[in-house]
């Protein structure tokens, strides 16, 4: 009878630790698939958002509203190339969303676009796909939309400034042709190419978006001596484009590697939208209590 007793007993812990690993595994499951296909949480760790954005403020991240995420997780880590596809969702990024996103270069490379699993960057939408963005004395102005778009505070900043330069400041921009004399205070015009959208293809769009051609589709775009516009061996005198692009700035921008220094990013890039502050702490791990939970707009 105590036998029986003892292995009654035994059977029920062993359910009891049954139950409590299956209901464990069920809780890994739903955060794998919350943390995937739904929200995320991203560290902050500078001040080129300031003053939305704070470093030592943890961000969750919507990756849902506008489409999740599917990619080879394991090549993408190894830093071979990978197909990334989105899940439908319910709306589209737009002018103003605080997008975090794999920065499009690798360390050092500066010459081609790749896709870093491991490189995170957060800055505002400034200009979404079919969109011509122009900088005029330091404002961004997009053509066809009535207002101000980013951060004013830090674009009268940038306004101030001598158009010779100051120190600390990069006044030169994306594409780095002197040619043209594009500055932080003096941009564009810059058309924001959007999916299925043709372009011709001469010595501007060449420099304008030659590194997207090419990532698109594997091959180098160049131009040769006689200005003609070659893919790879192909010569080509116009291009559609497979992806969307946006064009993104930070808010201290001042002090912020974006869009203006680097160019376009293109969709597949972005992980999604921060929505709110769940923590934030100081550099000495005080906690900012007046920023938990705090919207991001």
């Amino acid at each position: 009878m105590e036998e029986g007793k003892k292995q009654g007993s035994m059977r029920t812990w062993l359910e009891r630790l049954t139950n409590i690993a299956f209901g464990v595994c069920v809780l890994v499951v739903v955060y794998c698939v919350l943390q995937v296909f739904v929200v995320t949480s991203f560290k902050i760790p500078s001040d080129s958002m300031s003053p939305t954005l704070l470093p030592g403020d943890y961000v969750l991240v919507d990756k849902c509203s506008a489409g999740a995420r599917l990619f080879d997780v394991l090549d993408a880590v190894e830093g071979k190339e990978v197909d990334i596809h989105r899940l439908p969702g319910w709306r589209k990024f737009r002018r103003g969303d605080v997008l975090v996103f794999n920065f499009p270069y690798r360390s050092g490379r500066w010459d081609s676009i790749a896709f870093d699993v491991m490189r995170y960057y957060v800055k505002r939408c400034v200009a979404v796909p079919g969109d011509t963005l122009a900088i005029r004395k330091g404002y961004y102005r997009v053509a066809g939309h009535e207002g101000n778009i980013g951060f004013l505070p830090a674009q009268k900043c940038i306004s101030m400034l001598p158009d010779s330069g100051a120190a600390g400041i990069q006044m030169e921009t994306f594409p780095w042709d002197k040619r043209r004399g594009w500055t932080v205070k003096e941009f564009g015009p810059f058309p924001v190419p959007a999916r299925g959208q043709t372009v011709g293809m001469d010595s501007t769009s060449w420099r304008l978006y030659g590194q997207l051609v090419g990532w698109e589709q594997g091959k180098k775009l160049r131009m040769d001596e006689q200005g003609r516009i070659l893919l790879g061996d192909s010569l080509i005198r116009e291009y559609r484009f497979q992806e969307n692009y946006y064009f993104v700035a930070g808010d201290k921008a001042e002090n912020s590697q974006d869009s203006r220094y680097w160019g376009l990013l293109p969709e597949p890039f972005i992980v999604g939208r921060a929505v709110r502050i769940w923590k934030s702490v100081e550099p000495d791990e005080d906690t900012r209590w007046d920023r938990i939970w705090k919207k991001i707009e």
